[in-house]
């Protein structure tokens, strides 16, 4: 689950990690009541949306008086701020943060999450802040620093000293830079985050060590311990399909493509969009029903492939093992019936009572294209999309 930044401002805040002031609003008016009250030179409008590269997209302006605070918002809210992560589209600006302008000396960025490869909890840090990440890994990764963390001593100072010289950090500093590491380690911890991101973390003239962005996601399969953090969830900022799917307990990810998938596990997911990939087709999402789906979760998932107006054909993929065959190919029926279904509808089955399923599926009355095995499955949904 991610959140916006004044809301990882929130999280950082109550673990003692240094953020500016700033004020969330809705409105112009409030945006200039929020400058006034701030009452800094210089005031920094930010468009709050779930994307990184908000400043290259015109979402991140400088503002020298309340009155131009408010022109700026005025001009932000409502517009669709478009980032490398926001895809053609855009997201809608519906909220802003009025945050205190800094006297800045340099830029850093910190970012803390799981290194799979490892298996351990690691700092990254570098001095490229301020600037795309993942641009400055993929040319210069020998500018990025990491530190895995220790599960049973958990991030020690010496690990925040090794980073802060490399950095080239000096002075009463580099404490500060530890004392910030060790906060934010406690909040990603104590929060069940996968990620603490912040870029630019900021040394300010005066030597001290700021948050200037926050971006945290947070591991959902731990979110019944933390019923604040649930709280923070801004439906607007997803997917509505995505946001309909949790709902009904589907595993369904929004893809670019034209073939619907509709699959049980999620390894078999993964492996259907592979292999339609593989025969020249284009995925047009993930969709993991689960190892027990109901006739009425079926139907459901039906609606929410069908939702999509970019689905040309449905690719159906079961493995009956938990669930038998003939249970899914009653749900599918069913779930084609009700849908009134209009585009072609290729269906493999396999597995428990894998016969009684086609048996089902024939008797049915539909135009349903069966398949004997993934790869004809694929071909076949590909051929229907091109007619």
């Amino acid at each position: 689950m991610k959140i916006h930044e004044y809301q990882g401002k929130e999280i950082f805040r109550r673990y003692g990690v240094p953020v500016p002031k700033g004020i969330l609003v809705h409105t112009p008016a409030e945006a200039e009541a929020a400058a006034r009250e701030l009452g800094t030179q210089v005031v920094v409008v930010k468009a709050q949306i779930h994307a990184g590269g908000r400043g290259k997209g015109g979402g991140v302006k400088l503002a020298k008086s309340p009155a131009e605070a408010k022109e700026l918002a005025s001009k932000m809210l409502g517009m669709m701020l478009k980032t490398h992560q926001t895809g053609p589209e855009g997201q809608k600006v519906r909220k802003l943060y009025i945050e205190q302008g800094l006297d800045i000396a340099r830029e850093l960025y910190l970012g803390v999450t799981l290194d799979r490869a490892t298996s351990r909890i690691t700092f990254m840090a570098s001095a490229e802040g301020g600037v795309e990440i993942e641009e400055v890994a993929a040319k210069h990764p020998e500018k990025i620093f990491r530190e895995a963390v220790d599960p049973i001593t958990g991030f020690q100072d010496f690990q925040g000293r090794k980073l802060a010289f490399k950095l080239g950090l000096e002075g009463p500093t580099v404490n500060k830079f530890v004392s910030f590491c060790k906060a934010l380690y406690r909040a990603y911890i104590e929060t069940d985050a996968s990620l603490a991101e912040i870029n630019p973390l900021v040394i300010l003239k005066d030597g001290g060590v700021m948050a200037l962005d926050s971006k945290m996601n947070f591991d959902e399969n731990a979110l019944f311990r933390h019923r604040d953090i649930v709280e923070m969830r801004d439906i607007d900022e997803e997917d509505p399909k995505e946001a309909k799917a949790k709902e009904l307990d589907l595993a369904y990810i929004s893809l670019d493509g034209n073939i619907g998938c509709l699959v049980n596990g999620a390894g078999l997911a993964m492996a259907t969009m592979d292999t339609i990939k593989l025969v020249g087709g284009n995925p047009a999402n993930f969709l993991d029903v689960g190892g027990g789906a109901s006739q009425e979760k079926v139907t459901a998932a039906f609606k929410l492939i069908l939702a999509d107006p970019n689905v040309k054909a449905i690719l159906v993929n079961i493995f009956g093992g938990i669930m038998k065959c003939d249970v899914i190919a009653d749900g599918v029926v069913a779930a084609a019936r009700e849908v009134k279904l209009n585009v072609p509808l290729v269906v493999r089955l396999e597995g428990t009572n894998v016969e009684k399923g086609k048996e089902i599926l024939e008797r049915s009355g539909l135009k349903i294209i069966p398949a004997d095995n993934l790869r004809q499955a694929a071909e076949k949904a590909v051929a229907a999309v091109k007619g």
